[in-house]
């Protein structure tokens, strides 16, 4: 069940006309603290990220399903998608088989190791021209302030990389 202030995050992240997956990313952090806080573990970063999301579905944030997911991940998303819609609570039981299954994980998932290796696997998925078109579109909808911020990094990284 995602705490109250997630929820809160999320809706003023819609409020602000930012997109579903960043109103999502609310219920994704939630998660990865959750487990870093050793609530419940999971079997991978991936597991940890499908959790989020999948809460955040169930929150009402009309996130879409995966494009190259299975007809089953799909057919899921689509339920949780219209369980939100309908507010539904989840049931003591399934919530509480999932929470008996999650303790059973490993707290691994959340180490900053296998979350930074699973970004750059979901990045080299993706092609050079949609990272770029994604960066541009990010850096039209920072301010001026979080643009020298972002500069600055950059130039950072450039230097430590050279």
């Amino acid at each position: 069940m995602p705490e109250k202030a997630t929820i809160k995050r999320a809706q003023h992240d819609k409020a602000e006309g930012k997109s579903a997956s960043t109103q999502a990313g609310e219920f994704v952090h939630q998660e990865i603290d959750n487990i870093r806080k050793g609530k419940h573990g999971a079997r991978s970063a991936k597991q940890a990220i499908a959790i989020g999301l999948s809460e955040a579905r169930r929150a009402g944030v009309d996130v879409p399903p995966p494009k190259n997911a299975n007809a089953e991940t799909r057919k899921k998303a689509a339920r949780e998608t219209a369980k939100g819609k309908k507010h539904e609570p989840v049931s003591k039981t399934r919530s509480q088989a999932r929470e008996k299954a999650l303790k059973k994980e490993s707290t691994e998932a959340a180490s900053p190791r296998a979350l930074s290796r699973q970004a750059s696997t979901a990045a080299s998925r993706r092609s050079a021209t949609d990272r770029s078109a994604s960066a541009r579109k990010a850096a039209a909808t920072k301010g001026p302030r979080e643009r020298s911020e972002a500069g600055k990094k950059a130039a950072r990284t450039r230097a430590r990389n050279k």
